[in-house]
């Protein structure tokens, strides 16, 4: 089967249920979309830990005479994971996006995704990404002219408003006429960068109302939270970013709990091998030592935050790759099972997660 033939497969299926039938009525589970992280590179590690049903590249970026880069091209050309990959775009120049939809789609990507949720302010100020939420009408066209060009599955990300919360209700009408085959809902306005209110009952308004499967996304720390979510919201699926990077388990751990399993965690070791895979893969010849271990601190800004705080303080200090490994060793060369929440301290009691 084609990634597009298994994509589309994916979203076909039933809305999930727990207990003994969930086995064949799984969510669809993906890794979201992060520049700088989801590359070639972190899809080749996170895979090797169960990972999710399908991926989503780091945006194209897309203007004037642009052409799709070729480091993120590679994450689809060499996709190592055996999964469907999604090529998503950001941008706002017609032309450019249907150009560029077309280009993509000489490649083996699953579906092509418009992102209209970016809120980086060097992007939203371009009035692209999450700023084209600010103008309906444009988003409208843009749509318009990509569905009529793009002819494998067209997805969007998007955020539920640009300031507020109430502009989700004029920009559902605009997705519902576009003939979507998904949406993804990062349940956060632009404004709110990654702040705490995830509004999940707007999710759920979605997926009542759309025509078109949702995807439920923002904040998803665990499998008890994962389910949680998929009940409030009735989306089809999970889209997970930072959880993923801190818990490359995650994915697993709730197919497990959907299936009525224990949940397996991890120990300190364990989440040590993963920062060495990740460094082996990350690890750029003839790059300074300082630069890698910057590279580095990218991704335990995001573990750290299930190991404890004061693991976060002192890995955000280390400049040398001896210091990076002494604290890593400090904190996590033990046996003991760690949830990988995002609490002040991460290690959990096997008891504690069923």
């Amino acid at each position: 089967m084609t990634p597009t033939e298994i994509f589309a497969g994916l979203l076909r299926a039933p809305k999930p249920v727990c207990g003994d039938d969930a086995s064949r009525h799984m969510p669809v589970l993906a890794l979201a979309p992060m520049q700088d992280v989801t590359t070639l590179q972190f899809m080749r590690v996170i895979s090797r830990y169960g990972g999710p049903d399908v991926y989503w590249t780091e945006y194209f970026r897309v203007h004037g005479d642009s052409r799709p880069e070729k480091w993120i091209l590679d994450s689809i050309i060499h996709n190592p994971t055996g999964r469907p990959v999604v090529a998503q775009m950001i941008g706002n120049d017609i032309p450019a996006l249907v150009r560029n939809a077309k280009l993509l789609q000489q490649y083996p990507v699953a579906a092509i995704d418009l992102n209209l949720g970016c809120p980086a302010p060097v992007v939203y100020r371009k009035c692209a990404g999450g700023g084209l939420l600010r103008e309906p009408q444009r988003i409208d066209a843009i749509l318009g002219a990509l569905r009529d060009a793009v002819t494998i599955p067209f997805t969007v990300k998007t955020r539920i408003g640009f300031a507020s919360p109430a502009e989700f209700d004029a920009l559902l009408p605009v997705f519902a006429k576009h003939s979507l085959d998904l949406l993804t809902v990062h349940a956060r306005t632009v404004t709110q960068m990654y702040r705490p209110g995830v509004r999940y009952d707007l999710i759920a308004q979605a997926a009542r109302e759309l025509p078109c499967p949702v995807l439920a996304n923002g904040n998803v720390y665990s499998s008890s939270h994962a389910l949680a979510v998929l009940a409030e919201t009735g989306a089809r699926g999970l889209m997970i970013g930072r959880g993923a990077i801190r818990n490359p388990w995650l994915f697993d751990q709730i197919r497990a709990q959907l299936r009525g399993e224990k949940i397996k965690l991890p120990a300190g070791r364990d989440v040590l091998a993963y920062l060495h895979e990740l460094w082996d893969n990350e690890i750029s010849p003839g790059v300074r030592e300082s630069a890698q271990v910057q590279r580095m601190k990218k991704f335990t800004n995001f573990i750290g935050e299930g190991v404890a705080e004061k693991f976060l303080h002192d890995i955000r200090r280390v400049e040398t790759t001896k210091d990076f490994w002494r604290v890593c060793g400090e904190f996590l060369d033990h046996d003991q099972p760690m949830s990988l929440e995002p609490t002040a301290v991460g290690v959990a009691s096997p008891a504690s997660v069923s």
